[in-house]
């Protein structure tokens, strides 16, 4: 029987898109470079391995840890993971080849990606517990530990793919990891330090040891995972494909149709219980009503919300200092305050419906701001209380006066336009910048950061009264001001 390396091999042989020896000439040239440049971020980053140990720091690493592997399984699970092109999904994968041999490339892209980010991993895994003594040895255990994770979470995730009993599996891993990931918070502020140092400032052995263990687990799953393919449902990769190609096309043309992708993901299986239209609400009221109503049917999304708001905390005292702190304030609040746009997107694609409701576009942009200067000024309150309990000075009185910035801002994240990818090419200290998307990624942030400037000096110079007065004065500015433009992205 013809194998898919002959099929595919049969079809570049008579294309125009068969591969040289210059083209493999510079594919190797490109890896040669990356890794030259790597190099010396890595080699900085092991330097940089504190020779102490900080069980405050340590509790709060494990924990980003945790959560990030959290945050990659389920990205995993929701993607496919194993998915192939679109020729692919349309031809070989209903075709009588071996299903093994159809998805070799896919299964071989997907392991060195997660072997390369489980080696990033060990190393902040290494960089968060700091190496007393055998820094070499720790290094190695550490890699083969979050090496061993990031694989041994993929094989059960294309194992949770190919059979439905695996995907309750999967649901348990994430269970564990949020748990261990709030075990690890709990135990930095006091109650489990000593916990923490043990695991810390242990020996070398007893680190060779659980990464031997690990790598034990994760070959076990891999070779599990490997004798699932065979038998894997092509309706399984079809719809992993289609959910990839999707979400890739989205990701060049227009980033803010993943949302939509998400939202549509999300209601289609689901069947609501009709309410009635509150009777005291007309207008541009009724209208946004409808955007606190979405969100109060996701309660999983506001605990999520919620929980979010000990990110902050969590990144100072695993070692981003200060810098590190505001920059997750920074995305934590914003991206919070866009949980409350969705009407915004789809006015900004099709007003027709508040048209027909009769409310106006200024009155209709003001009531829908409500909803995210509620959502970004109480996290944002909730995350300044928190580092205002390991710092000094009142922040959290920042956090209800730069809510209505982070409104302003998080609308005009909603009504971004598409890419637009006809802008030019200017150059830049960092290189050749593409105009369109540098300007669609700064959308949005630009006016949350010109609205919450006397913040940042607060934060650089201290809380006072003075500029508490100003910040108010200036992120209700900046709101009005937005909203006085309904019409501009």
């Amino acid at each position: 029987m013809t194998g898919a390396a002959e099929v595919r091999t049969f079809v570049r042989a008579r294309g125009r898109g068969r591969r040289t020896w210059s083209d493999r000439y510079i594919a190797l040239l490109g890896a040669g470079l990356l890794v030259v440049v790597a190099s010396p971020a890595v080699g900085r980053a092991v330097s940089a391995v504190p020779r102490d140990v900080d069980p405050g720091r340590a509790g709060a690493g494990l924990a980003l840890i945790a959560l990030l592997l959290a945050g990659a399984l389920a990205l995993a699970r929701t993607l496919g993971p194993v998915a192939v092109s679109a020729a692919d999904a349309a031809w070989l994968v209903l075709s009588p080849l071996a299903r093994r041999s159809v998805l070799a490339r896919t299964l071989l892209i997907l392991a060195v990606v997660s072997a390369v980010a489980g080696a990033a991993v060990g190393l902040a895994l290494l960089s968060a517990l700091g190496a007393p003594d055998a820094l070499p040895l720790r290094l190695v255990a550490a890699v083969v530990l979050g090496t061993s994770w990031t694989l041994g979470g993929m094989a059960t995730a294309v194992l949770a793919q190919a059979s439905p009993p695996w995907g309750g599996r999967l649901v348990a891993v994430l269970v564990v990891l949020v748990v261990a990931a709030v075990a690890a918070a709990v135990m930095s502020l006091g109650p489990g330090q000593g916990v923490l140092s043990g695991i810390a400032s242990a020996p070398p052995a007893a680190w060779a040891g659980a990464a031997c263990a690990s790598a034990v687990v994760a070959a076990v799953l891999a070779g599990r995972f490997w004798a699932a393919v065979r038998h894997m449902p092509a309706s399984a990769v079809l719809d992993a494909s289609t959910r990839t190609g999707d979400a890739a096309n989205a990701l060049v043309l227009d980033p803010g149709a993943l949302t939509w992708i998400a939202e549509d993901a999300h209601w289609r299986s689901r069947v609501l219980r009709s309410r009635a239209w509150p009777p005291r609400l007309r207008g541009a009221a009724a209208v946004a009503w409808l955007d606190w109503r979405r969100l109060a049917r996701r309660p999983g999304r506001l605990a999520l919300i919620a929980a979010a708001a000990a990110l902050p905390v969590l990144a100072a005292r695993a070692g981003g200092g200060t810098a590190g702190a505001l920059v997750v304030l920074a995305a934590g609040a914003l991206a919070v305050a866009s949980a409350g746009t969705a009407g915004a997107r789809r006015d900004a694609g099709d007003a027709a419906l508040a048209r027909l409701l009769g409310a106006g576009p200024r009155a209709l942009l003001a009531a829908r701001a409500v909803l995210p200067t509620l959502l970004g000024g109480s996290w944002l309150t909730l995350a300044l209380a928190g580092l205002d309990a390991s710092a000094t000075g009142p922040f959290w009185l920042l956090g209800p006066l730069c809510a209505p910035a982070l409104a302003a801002g998080a609308l005009r994240l909603a009504r971004r336009r598409p890419i637009e990818h006809t802008m030019p090419v200017v150059e830049s200290p960092f290189g050749a910048v593409p105009l369109g998307p540098a300007l669609w990624a700064v959308a949005g942030a630009d006016i949350a950061v010109l609205g919450c400037l006397p913040a940042l000096a607060a934060f650089a110079g201290g809380v006072s009264g003075p500029l508490l007065a100003a910040q108010s004065v200036c992120g209700a500015a900046v709101l009005a001001a937005y909203c006085a433009v309904p019409r501009g992205g």
